[in-house]
This record gives C-alpha cells, sequence and structure tokens, in this order.
C-alpha cells in the first residue's frame, strides 16, 4: 500500500494533537517558556538544514524570488482565511481565544517542509518501503503534542496538508523516476532541504517571539528551487 507511511504520519499528528490537548492547562508562564524553548529548538533544527546547501547562490535566489512571488499571491493571508474559517465553523463563541489559525499554518509548515518528508514518500512509491515516514511520523507526533498545549488544535489540522503532500509524491513517484535522473533529484533534496532549513529557522524565530515573519510566502521559494535545478543541472 503506497500511501500506508503518509497515513501513520499524518494519523499520529492527529494523536499527538489530541494527547496536547488535554496539557492545554498548563500556567500562562510555563506555556510561555515552553514556546519559546521550542522556537529555539526548532530554530536550530533549521541553521542545521539551511547548512546542507552546497550552493548558497541557489539558496538566496530562491528564497528571494520565492519571497517576491509569495508576497504578491499573499499566501499567508490564503493560510490565515481558512484558517479563520475553519475556526469560525468550530468556535461558536466568537470571543474566545482560540489560535486555530496560528497553530494550523505554524505546524503545517514545521511538518511539510524537510527532505524526511520528500525522502520518505519517495521511498514509499518507488520501493514500498515506509521506514522513513513511520520514523517521521513519531517525531511529528511528539511534536504535535507539545505544540497543541501551547497554539491549541489547529495543530490537528495540520494532517491533512502532510497526507496530500506526502501522498501525492509517493503517488506520482514512479513518474518522478522516469524523467528525472537520480543526480538531479538528490541535488534538488539538497538544495530544498537547505531553503527548507531558512523558513525552519523563520519559524523558530515566531514561535520563540523574537520575529514576525510571514513564512507562508516564502514557500513558493521550494518552486523557484526545483526551477533552479532544472536549469543548472545540464551544466554540472
Amino acid at each position: 500500500m503506497i500511501l500506508f507511511g503518509t497515513a501513520v504520519n499524518a494519523l499520529l499528528i492527529m494523536i499527538g494533537s489530541i494527547i496536547g490537548r488535554f496539557l492545554g492547562n498548563m500556567p500562562e508562564k510555563m506555556k510561555n517558556t515552553t514556546l519559546s524553548i521550542i522556537g529555539l529548538a526548532v530554530a536550530l533544527l533549521g541553521i542545521q538544514m539551511g547548512l546542507e546547501s552546497n550552493n548558497f547562490i541557489i539558496l538566496i535566489i530562491s528564497l528571494v524570488v520565492g519571497a517576491v512571488i509569495g508576497e504578491w499571491i499573499d499566501l499567508d493571508s490564503l493560510f490565515n482565511r481558512f484558517g479563520k474559517w475553519v475556526e469560525s465553523k468550530i468556535t461558536k463563541n466568537k470571543e474566545s481565544n482560540s489560535n486555530i489559525a496560528e497553530g494550523f499554518i505554524t505546524a503545517s509548515l514545521i511538518f511539510v517542509i524537510g527532505s524526511m518528508g520528500i525522502i520518505g514518500a519517495l521511498d514509499s512509491g518507488l520501493r514500498n518501503d515506509h521506514d522513513v515516514l513511520i520514523t517521521k511520523g513519531i517525531i511529528d507526533g511528539f511534536t504535535s503534542i507539545i505544540l497543541t498545549s501551547t497554539l491549541g488544535m489547529g495543530v490537528l489540522l495540520s494532517a491533512f496538508p502532510v497526507f496530500f503532500y506526502q501522498g501525492f509524491i509517493a503517488v506520482f513517484s514512479g513518474l518522478i523516476s522516469k524523467y528525472i535522473p537520480e543526480e538531479a533529484l538528490n541535488l534538488f533534496i539538497q538544495e530544498m532541504t537547505a531553503t527548507g532549513g531558512v523558513m525552519i529557522l523563520a519559524i523558530g524565530l515566531n514561535i520563540a517571539g523574537l520575529t514576525k515573519i510571514r513564512v507562508a510566502n516564502l514557500l513558493p521559494g521550494i518552486v523557484v528551487v526545483a526551477v533552479m535545478i532544472a536549469i543548472l543541472f545540464p551544466f554540472q
């Protein structure tokens, strides 16, 4: 079953979110401190991923061009409107302090961006090997417990983009492998990981309350990475 690893990953996020929901009554000071520590840890992960790049020109151009495209489309507002729409359907009390949109956006970006999702989905699709995605699911599950306890149940909704994103790659990985040389695919994963790492760093700083970067507007940078690899690979 090609989608087994993806389904397990999404399910563990949901389970972690439900568990985290019951930890949401911790004192406000403890929440703030925990959230700051999570932010710093996520930022450290982003730095580690960002150092994967062997070509910082690709990294910089992808981020800058991606940011311009993202700001033009304003993906951050689209994500927020979707989160607020879901929040309006779930939250009856309009004066509630629910932050479903924030939890959904933050968790989605953390769980979707990264090499494990792509590599794991490719393994599922090409070799029917789900070990990487199951491992990622365990990590995401524990992360969702902490995120939900501080950001709310919007984190649970991130399971859906994770499922569709990784599922799409797994299902169409056979087609991808036929048209893209293995070296080019490995190069894309490497540079995509580094570009995503900068986004993860920004997410961590946002969580820690140090910045207010609209990270969702940087997402087109991933597409720019793919375009640049397609252009530059023949000259490698």
